[in-house]
Order: C-alpha cells, then structure tokens, then sequence
C-alpha cells in the first residue's frame, strides 16, 4: 500500500476564528427509534386505504371479471396515491425525520416509494379501463376516451399522469447520468405538479373519498399534511433563515485544479444550528440558476462567524463557485445530515475521506472533542495533485494529536475496492486492519463516491465494526 505522510505546504493556515464554546456545541440527534415509528405511521396508512377499500365494498365487487378488475383497479389507485403523498413528504425535508433516517436514506426511500407508487399508477389506469369497457359496447380505446373527457377532473389528472411520467422517466439511473443536476432538479418539481392536479380527479369521483365522512376527513388530512410539509419546511423554514442569517459571499480559493471554496459571512451565522459535517443546500444570488439549490458540505468546522463550503467542478452548478464575486447574496436551507458528532458513539474514531468527499472529513476532524490518539484520518486520493486539503490536515492532526495518513494511486483494476493497484494483493479488510489496527474499537465516518463507500463499508464490516458504528452520507440522489 501506498501511504505517504504529506508535509506541511506554504499556505497560510485557515482563517476561521476558534472560539472553543462555538466549536463544541453537539447537534441534538433525533433518536433511531423515529425511524421506527415514521417507518410504522406508513404502514398503518397503507392499512387504513386498504381498510377503506374493504369497508366499501371492495372483496364484494370480485364477483364478476368487470367488479374484480374495477375494484383492484380502486385498490392500486388507493394505494398509489396514498404512496405518492408518502413520496412527497419524505422529501420535505421535515427536520425531525430527516434527523432520524438522514437524506440519503430518505432520498433512496423516496426513490422506491416513488417506483412503487408509479406502477400501481398505471396498474391502476389499466385495471380501471379494462374493468369499465367491460361493461360497455365502446371497447378499450373508446372507454378510455370517455373517461378522460366526461369524468369530473379527469383531464387534469391526465396532465397530472404526464407530469409524473416525466419525473419517473428522468429518474431512471441511465436517464439521470445524461442529464445535468441543474435540468433533473427543475423537471423533478413536476413531482408536485402532477400529485397536486391528481387531488381533483380523486375527490370528485373516488368512491373511497366520498363513502363517508371518515375517508372524506382521512385524505383531506392527509394531502393537507403533505401540503403544509412543503410549505412550511421546503419554504418557510429555508426563507426564515435566510432572513436570520443573511449571509453574503466572503471570499473564494481556488484550493487545486477544478476545486474551489466559499466563505460566507454575516449577521446571524452563530444562530444557525449547525455542525461539522453537515451539508446545506445552497443558492448564491449571482444570475440565471440562483432558484436550483445544490447541496455542499462544511469543509470547515463553523466558528460563529463564517461557513465555508469546498466543491468539485462536475457541472454548472459548482463552476460557478470559481467566479463567484465576494459580496453574492447566499440563501440556504438546512442543515442536514447525520454526518456529524452528534452521532458518535464511541471516543477512538476512524475518518475515511476519497476525492472531494474529504470535505466533511476535514470539518469533522477540526470540530470533534478528542484526545491524542483518539482520531485517525485516511484520505485517499488518485494522485498526489487530489489531495484536496492535505495541508490543512497535516496541520489539524499535527495540533489535535490524531493521525493522518494518506493513501495513493489509481484503483484496483477489475474489483470495487477503496485500495489503490499498488495494494492488490491484500483484501479491503486486510488493508483497513493493517492501517488501523485497532479499527474494530472505532466509529467510522465515510464519504467519497458511492461505489468506494461501499467498498469500504464492507471492508469495516468485514473487521468486526457494527453497522450501528458506520456513518455515511450520500450525495446521489
């Protein structure tokens, strides 16, 4: 294996204050068992759309192929709907859950509720029609036709379909790698519109909604909730802190080739309850493409007077950080994460940083309350020129007593692996215990690109760290 111990470069150490009070405030960590609960509170509305569904005639109905095929139909809209509101909640970004599952998980569970709900959407379009023609002499074309043109709200929930294919469509792995953050984020808000022209369709001709005073009261509570989520934690909480803490542009370093970071200052920032990390989501106020927020880590630990952010150039959104002009308005909205000390369990601790993802990494290591020998940092990089920060962390261990250790060179041929070629020979596991020998007694914080992070999950895994002791986060949604 390649380590190589970096020296200390001429650069100026980094500006932040230290004020010690500041750095050491936790984030209050919502409790795991949130998960459990928000995880029952889903279930226990799939259960009452289907309790809806049988209390309205839904198992008499499967008498005759038309009632089966029309009630099943009712049955997949239920649910599909039901799912589709679940879909728009979890990516509200209410702070509790968010807290509790972090946003990449909700972020993946966003997605499969999203696939499953889409699915029986359509299975839902089919069995309806096919349930209807049925019973009529018009044929499959000329049912369909009839509903979308003479049923109450059905136009509207066609266009609504429409907007929903178009999100699904553009989610799709292959589809989203062709497509810049900025076009997939802006045809993604289609989401809303198409779950807001459905509601129409479904109050004025769903039996389910209409049986009684109880469904009536279940789904109006429901979009509602989802509709204040939006409202309050998408817009409110986001313009609220924005207005708390307006921050403007400081400065901005070009840190290495295609890197670049941003330190913002101003009124407020010691209000924002923030800590290393963590990620924001950000929009500088420079020109076109100020409304797309994109999601940066702290490359820094917060001081009570500045944030900084470090980035990548992978696309318009994060170019735009090397002309940014000191003095930009910036909007933000979070934080967000569980990438940060609040969720540490043990005192020894293992930082696992690749490529750009060494970020939140730095901050974690110039913000967590440690003793000498309590810390060890990996920092894995392609070539000696990637390793982004290597002098600040140099430095960091230097003065906290932890110890910084790089590993270099291009990835091992024909196997996901977090090594470098140089260490073929040795499994992820054997290489991680080689290095940290002690690896089994740590937490463990990662973040690189995901196919590394897995690499290395298993690796730690495979050296008897619990998987209760593995923080991740990740950024592809």
């Amino acid at each position: 294996m390649t380590t190589i111990n970096v020296p200390a470069p001429a650069v100026p150490a980094p500006t932040h204050a230290d004020p010690a009070a500041y750095r050491s405030r936790a984030v209050r960590t919502v409790p795991r068992w949130w998960r459990d609960a928000s995880a029952a509170a889903f279930w226990v509305v799939l259960l009452w759309v289907t309790a809806l569904w049988v209390a309205n005639g839904g198992v008499q109905d499967l008498g005759s192929v038309a009632g089966a095929l029309t009630s099943t139909g009712r049955l997949t809209g239920l649910i599909a709907s039901a799912l589709l509101l679940v879909q728009v909640f979890l990516m509200a970004r209410v702070p509790w859950f968010e807290q509790a599952w972090g946003q990449d998980e909700l972020a993946r569970t966003h997605r499969l509720v999203g696939f499953t709900s889409f699915n029986l959407l359509w299975a839902h379009i089919v069995l309806i029609t096919l349930g209807y023609a049925a019973g009529t002499p018009t044929g499959i074309w000329g049912t369909l036709v009839d509903l979308v043109l003479h049923y109450p709200g059905m136009l509207l929930a066609t266009a609504g379909t429409v907007a929903l294919c178009l999100v699904v469509v553009t989610s799709v792995r292959r589809a989203r790698r062709r497509l810049r953050y900025e076009s997939w984020h802006l045809i993604h808000l289609y989401g809303y519109l198409g779950a807001g022209l459905a509601l129409p369709h479904q109050l004025w001709t769903g039996q389910e909604f209409l049986a009684s005073t109880a469904s009536t009261i279940f789904w109006w509570s429901l979009y509602a909730a989802c509709a204040a989520a939006v409202l309050v934690f998408r817009i409110g909480v986001p313009a609220w802190r924005s207005l708390r803490a307006p921050l403007r542009v400081a400065s901005v370093v070009t840190e290495g080739p295609g890197v670049t970071s941003v330190v913002v200052a101003g009124r407020g920032v010691e209000k924002l309850d923030v800590a290393a990390g963590q990620f924001l989501q950000w929009r500088f106020l420079d020109g076109p493409g100020w409304s797309r927020a994109h999601p940066y880590s702290l490359s820094a630990a917060p001081d009570g007077r500045t944030l900084r952010i470090t980035a990548a150039e992978v696309g318009d959104g994060t170019a735009r950080l090397a002309t940014m002009e000191p003095g930009t308005r910036v909007l933000i909205e979070g934080p967000y994460g569980r990438l940060h000390p609040g969720v540490r369990t043990r005192r020894k601790v293992l930082l696992m940083g690749a490529g750009i993802g060494i970020t939140p990494i730095r901050a974690l290591l110039e913000g967590l309350d440690q003793d000498p020998g309590d810390v060890v940092v990996v920092h894995r990089a392609h070539s000696r020129d990637q390793f982004v920060f290597a002098g600040e962390l140099f430095e960091l261990a230097r003065e906290k007593g932890a110890r910084y250790v790089t590993v270099e060179g291009p990835r091992v041929p024909g196997r996901d692996s977090w090594l470098p070629a140089a260490a073929a020979h040795l499994t992820d596991a054997q290489a991680l215990g080689q290095l940290v020998p002690d690896v089994a007694e740590r937490d463990i914080f990662l973040c690189g690109a995901p196919t590394w992070m897995d690499a290395a999950r298993r690796a730690a895994l495979d050296c008897g760290v619990p998987s209760d002791h593995i923080h991740l986060e990740l950024f592809e949604y």
